[in-house]
């Protein structure tokens, strides 16, 4: 199989979650669906692929739908709860680097087999993580306020494409160009990084073209009211 054809299929199979995760645990599934996208993201992203005839690092596509979470709660619900969503993703990646960076510390057994595997991938987790937390909240604040921006402009349910793509084309510049330049300046050459930049780029903006039939999809749900909404606090 290609990996022109697996991204394609990843990506439906990516669309298919979150849209489940909504249906079945509304906005709760969102913010649920937030630690799942910034913690595979940040471990695919160390791997690089050949696709579409350039290099590029994996993790753009699970990471650019925590832009469609929040576009949906943006949507849906308020400004207020997709800042919630960000909370989220950020605090879900302090954790992840700290715990794994002190995971990495411990001496293994003479039986271990996956120290050396787990500290290839998560040596290079605190310098990722800073590059994500640092991309993560400057291009996710950005992308709720453009939603809304535009949204005040284009209220209308069927401008629901213009808000939601005017707003993630500039995030996600914002995102990979910081993300690349803090965690891969020094491991790759230059031709390369630029290369892992633009084609980071592109990569999301085919995704968030992709994924606004699921903000639609959402949207109809929410107005027709066939979210199953959640809560984590039990009735009396």
């Amino acid at each position: 199989m290609s990996n022109e054809l697996l991204w394609f299929i990843v990506l439906l199979v990516n669309f298919v979650f979150i849209l489940s995760f909504y249906r079945i645990l509304g906005k709760l599934g969102l913010y649920l669906w937030m630690p799942i996208a910034v913690i595979f993201a940040n471990i695919e992203v160390i791997k690089t692929v050949e696709i579409f005839g350039v290099t590029a690092t994996l993790g753009n596509i699970i990471f650019a739908t925590s832009f469609l979470a929040t576009d949906i709660l943006s949507e849906n619900y308020s400004k207020k709860d997709a800042y919630r969503a960000v909370l989220v993703g950020f605090m879900v990646l302090i954790v992840m680097s700290v715990l794994m960076t002190f995971a990495i510390q411990f001496a293994p057994a003479e039986s271990d087999f996956a120290h050396e595997h787990l500290k290839a991938i998560f040596s290079l987790m605190p310098r990722i993580a800073l590059a994500s937390v640092i991309a993560f909240l400057i291009s996710q604040t950005h992308d709720v306020w453009a939603y809304h921006f535009w949204k005040k402009r284009f209220p209308a349910v069927k401008y629901i494409w213009i808000r939601n793509n005017a707003s993630t084309i500039v995030s996600q510049l914002i995102d990979s160009t910081i993300f690349c330049l803090v965690a891969f300046v020094g491991i790759f050459s230059g031709r390369v990084l630029v290369e892992i930049i633009i084609t980071t780029y592109l990569m999301k903006i085919m995704v968030s073209v992709c994924d606004t039939p699921c903000v639609y999809i959402a949207e109809r749900w929410f107005r027709k009211g066939k979210i199953k909404e959640v809560s984590l606090i039990a009735s009396e």
